[in-house]
């Protein structure tokens, strides 16, 4: 359905950072993370007893592990002896991925590299392979030594034609291959992309998904590229040619083409410790996100004048109910100021909450303008607005140079609090830079 000698052909380089987190821990004791069965731990209040952040590929491979396993489900110390626990130190994975990227820039340039995540990346060498091999697997091979040798890591690479065919080659043969590094081209879709039968496997498609094709006839990759692309059109929209595309091994995006989102919102989430039901507590943790979120716009000098709220229900409280939370939002006045976005934050859940344990909040603010005009407000005295936005200024300042510790209102040190627990954490685990 395709002709490929219309299709864009580039140097596409996936690599991925072999179990990141748990390779970053290893080193860090002097081990081999190939050949360490080490599983990284969070012990969060959130996580129900912990919850496996990851895990090496010998302690996947010997013990069955899986991340986001339970500790619960971990086997006993009995059942192995030789597997290793350590804390995540999230400030660590941060620091080592950035080194990762400046070593990607001595092969490519900045708009041809594009950060997928903390431990995967996409580089476009169309234009500098030949600088550093005679051909793709020799440069791959060079950077994964560069990396291995600085920094202990091993990584995986994915080559293909365009993005998808190399994210396919790294996902479904590098990471199988002794060498770690494998070669789709648009010539071999038949024998490659062809033979997936799980199509779960793919990247970009979930069980979800997967069951809704299932029950349109579609089992595999070769039944979905033989499908009437129309049928798929009706039954997925834009998906289903999306779908169509990626069967067929087409992806026309290209890294330099950076996406910018034409609308931009600032917020943020957390799975609660523990159940709340105390209104006093949900509202001290509202305020504290609500704060928190609008210092990120106030430092970019922008103003909302659109609130989130989200609140998620426990399970017990949405067990056999209509409703496992509620997600408002509400118009305001152009603002960046704490207490009026908490004001609006608070009112939301007032009206729309009766009585349910919450588990997570989240906070939204979106329609943003620059902050150039500050407008009057008919019920507070300008002098008291601007010396409320003051003092919401010099607190952000004291944070930035001192840490979201060093100033922190009373009410957060009160039950329920979650901001001087969270203050030193990086995606809701351990920080900590040093390895302890």
């Amino acid at each position: 359905m395709y002709d490929y000698r219309y299709e864009p052909k580039r140097l596409i380089f996936m690599i991925d950072n072999k179990s990141f987190y748990a390779s970053v821990e290893s080193v860090a004791l002097g081990l081999n993370p190939l050949k360490t069965k080490l599983v990284v731990m969070s012990t969060q209040k959130n996580t129900n007893g912990g919850l496996v952040l990851a895990a090496s590929p010998m302690a996947k491979k010997k013990y069955g592990i899986k991340n986001v396993m339970r500790q619960r489900n971990l086997p006993t110390k009995e059942e192995a002896p030789d597997l290793i626990y350590v804390e995540p130190h999230m400030n660590l994975y941060i620091q080592k991925s950035m080194e990762i990227i400046e070593i990607f820039r001595k092969y490519v340039a900045d708009e041809d590299l594009h950060v997928y995540s903390i431990d995967e990346s996409i580089l476009d060498m169309t234009n500098s392979y030949q600088l550093f091999g005679k051909d793709p697997f020799e440069v791959a091979r060079k950077i994964q030594l560069d990396i291995r040798n600085q920094l202990g890591i091993y990584t995986t690479v994915g080559i293909g034609e365009n993005p998808l065919l190399a994210k396919f080659a790294l996902d479904i043969d590098a990471k199988k291959r002794a060498t770690m590094i494998a070669f789709w081209h648009y010539v071999e879709v038949a024998d490659t992309i062809w033979q997936i039968s799980d199509l779960t496997d793919v990247w970009g498609i979930n069980k979800r998904t997967a069951a809704h094709l299932e029950r349109i006839g579609i089992h595999n990759m070769y039944e979905l590229a033989h499908t009437d692309p129309v049928k798929l059109k009706n039954e997925f929209g834009i998906i289903g040619e999306q779908l169509f595309a990626m069967s067929w091994g087409v992806d026309r995006s290209l890294i330099r083409d950076k996406y910018i989102p034409q609308a931009r919102s600032y917020g943020n989430s957390q799975v609660l410790p523990r159940d709340y039901l105390v209104q006093r507590e949900i509202e001290i943790v509202i305020r504290e996100i609500g704060e928190q979120v609008a210092a990120r716009i106030r430092s970019r000098k922008l103003q909302t004048g659109l609130v989130s709220l989200w609140i998620g229900f426990s399970y017990k409280s949405s067990t056999g109910k209509k409703r496992s939370g509620f997600r408002k939002q509400q118009k305001i006045s152009y603002t960046n100021d704490n207490k009026e976005l908490v004001e609006e934050l608070l009112a939301l859940f007032r009206s729309n909450w009766h009585g349910e344990i919450v588990r997570n909040i989240g906070v939204d603010y979106g329609d943003l303008i620059p902050e150039q005009v500050s407008q009057l407000n008919l019920f507070v005295q300008p002098q008291q607005l601007e010396k409320r936005s003051k003092l919401d200024r010099t607190a952000d300042q004291i944070r930035k140079k001192f840490g979201l510790k060093s100033a922190v209102k009373l009410s957060s040190l009160a039950p329920g609090g979650t901001a001087i627990e969270r203050a030193g954490l990086v995606g809701g685990h351990n920080g900590g830079n040093s390895y302890e």
